[in-house]
């Protein structure tokens, strides 16, 4: 990109992305269901099944979410430490497209264990010296447990089966940007805005595309680190503020 272009491409995505960074956005996006609660752990919990769960329409996400942390008392973090096998009953047949009740329960399978061992879900993302190397790393500590559904494994990507792990980036963006617009929540301090890796989904894309800002065809890890690259070009501290301006207009065409 020469340097007039760039001036002009970052005055319209500093523009777009202002627009789209506020409460407002909340209303029909999946980070509305962590901001139902405050407490840490409850946030954590809630935002990674409302990330995990974010294939398809966005008010279906939104339903089949809200449905399965009321079948956790609206208490995530309390259920998952506390709960008997009694309780576990209540998340049978639970299911959103391919994630069932068998993949929810070794979720509160591992989470339990995890917690059990650690007071935040940051913890889960710290090794390693990139993001790529985190995710990998988180995807092998999920599975880490000796009863891991093998076909659970699709629900979580990893960069080293070339996923763009675009919900598990979105994942990270909540919890890590921490701008004071009240939508991204920037609870986790020990992970840099500047290292996130921009989320791709379908509008993400094709907002990229048409700026110039995505050139690779498959849609990828190494695409993913391409226009984060180029995004990083705009803002070096904070490239994934971009992920307002591009999916927000993408999704309002």
């Amino acid at each position: 990109m020469d340097t007039i272009k760039l001036a002009d491409l970052r005055a319209l995505l500093n523009e777009r992305a202002a627009r789209h960074n506020q409460p407002a956005f909340l209303a029909k996006d999946p980070v509305s269901i962590p901001h139902r609660f405050t407490c840490l752990q409850d946030i954590e919990i809630s935002g990674l099944f409302a990330a995990l769960l974010a294939w398809g329409q966005r008010p279906t996400i939104l339903k089949k979410t809200t449905e399965l942390l009321a079948r956790m008392d609206d208490a995530p973090y309390q259920f998952v430490t506390q709960h008997q096998d009694e309780d576990l009953k209540k998340l049978l047949c639970f299911c959103h497209r391919t994630f069932c009740d068998t993949d929810l329960l070794y979720f509160v399978h591992w989470l339990r264990w995890f917690y059990g061992e650690h007071n935040s879900l940051e913890d889960a993302f710290l090794h390693g010296l990139t993001t790529r190397e985190r995710l990998i790393n988180f995807h092998n500590l999920f599975f880490s447990l000796p009863d891991a559904p093998a076909r659970t494994r699709k629900h979580v990507a990893t960069p080293a089966r070339g996923s763009a792990c675009k919900r598990l980036n979105m994942y990270l963006r909540w919890l890590v940007r921490r701008d004071g617009h009240g939508v991204d929540f920037g609870l986790w301090t020990r992970l840099s805005p500047s290292e996130l890796i921009c989320p791709i989904d379908v509008h993400v894309e094709r907002q990229a595309r048409l700026l110039g800002l995505l050139k690779r065809e498959k849609v990828d890890w190494q695409a993913a680190e391409e226009l984060t690259a180029n995004l990083r070009l705009l803002d070096p501290a904070d490239p994934v503020k971009y992920d307002f301006a591009l999916f927000g207009e993408g999704v309002g065409e």
